[in-house]
């Protein structure tokens, strides 16, 4: 089950930097194959990003490049010879669920979990369908390819209205949904309003491309203490109510506004488990 607030990618042509990343306290770690990594590097990037999967198998994803290109080929072939995997496989690109019977299919029953990206208009057309498969634990939204598939800036606005299906998409398929990296890496403040913009737009996690961008997505994605607090507090005079609805701190108590206590309490317990991995890996 998906429970990370944050995926730092790592391009794949720099193992020197592998380490490093996986001690950065992200919830996944993830070697990037794809947009990082230039055609001349493809072999020996996914070369790099093996040897650290099977030298230290916990905590790793690996983005493949799609399944729809050459690369993407070779990169499920190599995939399917080793004996040990990474936890979560990105697949970019993805445009129907055929692509990722495709990714269970070479890879069998020691397939990892896989986390579809939704970048262009006809994958989010059937992003449904997409993070319904089995093998989907989480749902990323790719919005710097879907910017340019719409000749948009890679920026809040433009993209609303497709982050908006997108949300919708997950929330009916029950998969976590993952926002796409932003992109200044000296705007701290633009960072932190987009995280909080994303968090209340239903998103799970947010993904990272620098290691300082973490602590603002954590801040945003991790329920605070008084959360937290109040969750607890709830459930519990609900289960003391025979789980009726009941009067709760001047306004009513029941079952919709429950859901949203245990969801606050499962993303707690998803970011204090990142966390703990998170030290264990430095």
């Amino acid at each position: 089950m998906f429970s990370a607030a944050s995926l730092l990618f790592v391009p794949g042509s720099r193992p020197d930097r592998f380490a490093k990343a996986k001690a950065a306290g992200a919830g996944l770690t993830v070697i990037d194959l794809e947009d990082a990594v230039a055609a001349e590097d493809k072999v020996t990037s996914r070369d790099a990003a093996l040897g650290a999967v099977a030298s230290v198998p916990d905590g790793w994803a690996i983005r493949i490049n799609a399944v729809t290109t050459a690369a993407g080929v070779r990169d499920l072939a190599a995939l399917s010879e080793c004996d040990a995997l990474p936890e979560t496989l990105l697949v970019p690109m993805v445009e129907s669920s055929a692509e990722l019977f495709v990714v269970v299919g070479a890879l069998g029953d020691q397939c990892p979990d896989l986390i579809p990206l939704i970048e262009t208009p006809k994958g989010l057309r059937y992003a449904l369908e997409i993070a319904e498969h089995d093998a989907v634990t989480a749902v990323m939204f790719g919005g710097g390819d879907f910017s340019g598939e719409l000749g948009v800036e890679l920026a809040w606005e433009p993209l609303l209205g497709a982050r908006h299906a997108f949300i919708l998409a997950c929330a009916e398929a029950k998969k976590p949904a993952i926002d796409v990296p932003f992109i200044g890496l000296e705007d701290e403040a633009g960072l932190a309003e987009e995280c909080d913009r994303a968090r209340s737009l239903g998103f799970a996690a947010k993904a990272a491309i620098h290691p300082r961008q973490l602590s603002a997505i954590h801040t945003a994605f991790a329920p605070s203490e008084a959360e937290v607090a109040e969750a607890r507090e709830a459930l519990s005079a609900y289960e003391e109510g025979g789980g009726r609805a009941i009067r709760f701190k001047g306004r009513m108590l029941e079952a919709p506004f429950i859901k949203k206590y245990r969801a606050v309490i499962a993303r707690a317990q998803g970011h204090e488990k990142g966390q703990k991995e998170g030290t264990l890996n430095a």
